[in-house]
């Protein structure tokens, strides 16, 4: 028996799959929406017959939007891109959307959870996290009430983390490393991010802002010692300097699939971990418990010598 119905923007990406597992098992039932709706097919997977629908829409056109709204009791906002590409600048996705989807749910009373990003307010010289902020400041001044959950860097086995780097890893004898891989994060799995999204539903938790962090904190250097450790390699890491760096990351982003940009470079020199004065979902109740290094064991051997059947170092201590 459906007990609510949950409208996701952004059901297709890594989150927006964990989350579909875990609010139909608890007889939600979610409406995905999406740019194409036969991509998207594989959804029907993530549930049981009669608990999931999949719309298709284009997230600018207000009517249809508000239509899709109209048909739920909680609107979750997923969408978030890394890289600007053609239409789809940091400002449309990360201010105007959000700033139209909640004024539509101020006006239909429907709840909002939206999906943001940690430690925004020191990059001031990036424009994805302005772009980000900015979405944040028109969703509070249209709609006090919306949840803003504010995850660090979210890793599972569907990623566009972990695994970008275990291809680099597993490509490059030498791998830069930028500020000295001095910047801190506090990983956190997709799971987690759906268990935190299903408590703020089930406990209808309003207008709060709570920073998603994971139970570590690890430097980036940390974090490809573990990557390295997990694929039984041993690659030599190599510290850029920041001029060199931004040479590589202007000829990088010109990739259709960029391994890194400026923008994203400016974002490597702020530390990614709860803030002093921030809620974090440990502290609302709902903490978090994978380790990043026992998470990846699970996927790792994709990317290691003999494949599935090796025996990493992680394995072996």
């Amino acid at each position: 028996m459906v007990t609510k119905k949950i409208l996701i923007f952004g059901a297709t990406g890594q989150i927006g799959r964990y989350c579909i597992r875990r609010l139909v098992k608890n007889n939600y039932k979610v409406i995905a929406v999406t740019r194409n709706s036969h991509k998207a097919i594989f959804l029907k997977t993530q549930a049981p017959i009669g608990y999931l629908d999949i719309e298709q829409a284009n997230i600018f056109d207000e009517k249809r939007i508000s239509d899709l709204v109209s048909r739920a009791d909680v609107c979750i906002n997923l969408i978030g891109i890394l890289f600007e590409k053609g239409k789809n600048t940091f400002e449309k996705i990360h201010t105007n959307f959000p700033e139209n989807l909640s004024k539509i749910c101020k006006n239909k009373n429907i709840d909002l959870i939206h999906i943001s990003a940690l430690s925004l307010s020191k990059a001031k010289d990036s424009k994805y996290a302005q772009s980000k902020i900015n979405g944040e400041k028109k969703i509070r001044e249209n709609f006090t009430e919306a949840t803003i959950i504010k995850p660090s860097v979210v890793h599972s086995v569907d990623d566009n983390f972990s695994t970008k780097l275990f291809s680099l890893l597993k490509l490059l004898p030498l791998f830069p490393i930028y500020y000295n891989g001095k910047t801190k994060f506090s990983p956190i799995h997709a799971s987690e991010i759906a268990e935190l999204i299903f408590f703020v539903i089930s406990k209808r938790i309003l207008s709060k802002d709570i920073e998603a962090v994971g139970p570590e904190v690890l430097s980036f250097k940390e974090i490809i010692q573990i990557l390295l450790k997990s694929i039984n390699k041993k690659n030599f890491l190599l510290p850029l300097p920041l001029p060199i760096a931004k040479i590589f990351a202007f000829f990088f982003q010109l990739l259709p699939n960029p391994l890194i940009t400026i923008d994203q470079l400016r974002l490597l020199k702020y530390d990614n971990i709860k803030s002093d004065q921030g809620i974090t979902n440990f502290d609302i109740g709902c903490p978090s418990k994978i380790i990043f290094e026992e998470s990846i064991k699970s996927y790792s051997y994709n990317w290691r010598d003999g494949g599935k059947y090796s025996v990493s170092k992680t394995d072996k201590s």
